[in-house]
């Protein structure tokens, strides 16, 4: 295998870390799978219609302007940071702020807060976040760097929704 282009990588929405499963937890996937495969037995959970109307349901969820600010800034800020190469693009600001208005829904609220765009930060920007060679040399990583930006951009106050 090799690594994905850049541009290949801007087009996932999210990255996530799952790891290995613990000892225990493998043999438990061996077991299920002595017999039978799991994509034998999948069952329907849900209706197209029904994940379309969550799509726009997440549209609705509201976004201050200081929010929408506060994504840009982050997303600027990776790609001024000393250490990085190449920096989140706009579509890495667009995910941050469709993932932070989806964390919203999830969390029962019609509005994203600073928390959720906190939360998101990471799994949303890290892989579109490229190190340069000196930075790596010195052990820098991609969540150093966004931790660093979400330490430096100033986080928005609170406001009513207009």
């Amino acid at each position: 295998t090799y690594p994905l282009p850049e541009a290949q990588l801007d087009r996932f929405l999210i990255r996530i870390h799952l790891g290995y499963p613990s000892r225990t937890d493998e043999i438990l996937v061996l077991d299920a799978q002595q017999t039978q495969h799991p994509v034998d037995t999948i069952a329907q959970v849900t209706e197209e219609t029904e994940i379309l109307q969550l799509q726009r349901a997440i549209k609705e969820i509201y976004v201050d302007p200081l929010i929408k600010q506060y994504i840009v800034e982050l997303a600027t800020a990776t790609r001024e940071h000393e250490a990085v190469y190449l920096g989140a693009s706009p579509r890495g600001s667009l995910a941050l702020f469709r993932t932070s208005q989806a964390r919203a829904l999830l969390d029962g609220r019609d509005f994203v807060t600073p928390d959720d765009v906190k939360e998101l930060a990471l799994v949303t920007l890290g892989h579109r976040v490229i190190l340069s060679p000196g930075a790596k040399v010195k052990g820098s990583t991609v969540a150093d760097v966004v931790g660093a930006c979400l330490a430096r951009v100033p986080v928005p106050g609170a406001r009513a929704r207009a």
